[in-house]
């Protein structure tokens, strides 16, 4: 089934199966950022922007996203490497796995609003996990990101 997307700002036509799933069309296009992790919709590592808003990729059709825009962290560099900076600086990068998911999240939480609490924050954050460092150093580097004191 043939199908385009505006990734990043760039129109890409992909033939996609029935039962194919976004982050497996996304990353053999290249899309690396794009994790694979319970593939059940859980952990959220797997989170594109689609139409702006964060969705997990790996439970959702590919040809779903046809003429849809969809935003993976390489198309959002300037900005994840101003909150990466800060998260790494709280140490809570650790092995980086959840980082583009959650770095993609917090992103479509500032667009959406612009004075965030930190309530907001857990309450958006919410479905992305991380393994390796907790949560307190991600959240007081996205805070700053944010200017959520």
């Amino acid at each position: 089934m043939q199908i385009s997307m505006i990734i990043n700002g760039q129109e890409k036509a992909f033939n996609v199966e029935p039962d194919e799933y976004l982050s497996d069309t996304l990353r053999s296009a290249g899309y690396k950022s794009i994790k694979r992790g319970c593939d059940k919709s859980s952990c959220g590592a797997c989170t594109v922007l689609l139409e702006g808003k964060p969705i997990l990729s790996c439970s959702y059709l590919s040809f779903r996203a046809n003429g849809k825009k969809v935003t993976t962290l390489e198309g959002e560099r300037e900005e994840a490497i101003k909150l990466g900076s800060l998260i790494i600086k709280e140490g809570g990068d650790q092995c980086g796995f959840c980082t583009p998911s959650l770095i993609l999240t917090t992103i479509a939480l500032k667009r959406e609003n612009a004075n965030p609490t930190e309530e907001d924050i857990k309450h958006y954050t919410n479905g992305n996990l991380c393994r390796c460092t907790g949560y307190v150093a991600q959240l007081n580097g996205i805070k700053k990101y944010l200017g959520v004191e």
